[in-house]
């Protein structure tokens, strides 16, 4: 199918969590019909009802689709093909954000006691779920002579956690729930692949970048908003819409220079 504005259609990972409606509005706003692919079909199917009243001169597809899987992911790009839906941006925004383990828990989030197969299972999903979607959707894309990709990563996959924020203290003598090095690994790998891809395709037209984000709020803890808004140039965590922008302009073809990059939008926090 031919590219046009007005068939263009990008599919986002993890479009049921906690930004994906966020990123889909951002998209939608310019012009983009959108793939919403999660495991959780009830929250894809409630987006894009809401998207649906608010774009509706656009389409929405909802998919459940585990990207760990590449055979689900063979089997969402075939479907997709058969409907003739090409898709030329893709947001891998879906990740594993482990939740902080509690000191009473068996499992300890502490590296020194970290097991192997928690680690595996949590950066499946940044990691080898984007790898996947990259590949399939990528090669299209690739033969075509024309995409976008935008991988979705941290300020922590730019710096380490400071993990005295996590007890009101701040001291790290008295840590006892430590944010787990999964995340790290995961967040920090996404620009490595994203720096790999555009250099890979840079001769098919395909412009790959990585927007970092920083802490969005999401009514955690007092304790934790106070520690981590005095590492904030701007003195504070970000709302929930306002990387909108930042995914607009790496999903716009007139971004034509710029591929292998980081976006950092995180009120300042990597400049300390």
């Amino acid at each position: 199918m031919k590219y046009s504005k007005k068939n263009k259609i990008a599919l986002i990972t993890g479009a049921g969590g906690l930004m994906g409606k966020y990123h889909a509005e951002a998209l939608a706003e310019v012009g983009y019909n959108l793939v919403l692919i999660d495991l959780n079909i009830a929250k894809l199917l409630k987006l894009k009802k809401l998207l649906s009243k608010k774009f509706k001169k656009l389409k929405f597809y909802c998919f459940n689709c585990d990207i760990t899987s590449e055979k689900q992911v063979k089997n969402l790009k075939k479907n997709l093909d058969e409907n003739k839906l090409f898709i030329s941006c893709l947001v891998n925004n879906a990740d594993i954000n482990p939740k902080m383990i509690s000191s009473n828990s068996k499992i300890k989030s502490n590296f020194e006691d970290y097991k192997l197969d928690i680690l595996k299972r949590e950066i499946s999903v940044g990691i080898f779920g984007t790898f996947n979607c990259s590949k399939l959707f990528g090669s299209a894309m690739a033969k075509k002579n024309d995409g976008i990709i935008i991988n979705v990563s941290s300020d922590l996959g730019v710096i380490a956690p400071d993990q005295r924020i996590y007890d009101k203290s701040e001291n790290i003598l008295n840590v006892k729930n430590f944010k787990p090095i999964s995340y790290s690994i995961s967040k920090h790998a996404l620009h490595g692949i994203t720096k790999y891809l555009s250099t890979y395709w840079a001769h098919k037209k395909i412009r790959v970048n990585t927007l970092v984000m920083g802490a969005v709020f999401n009514n955690q803890s007092r304790t934790l908003v106070k520690n981590l808004q005095k590492r904030i140039p701007l003195g504070r965590m970000a709302k929930k819409n306002e990387y909108k922008k930042a995914i607009q302009f790496l999903a716009n073809k007139e971004n034509s220079y710029m591929t292998g990059q980081k976006l950092i939008v995180d009120g300042g926090r990597t400049i300390w």
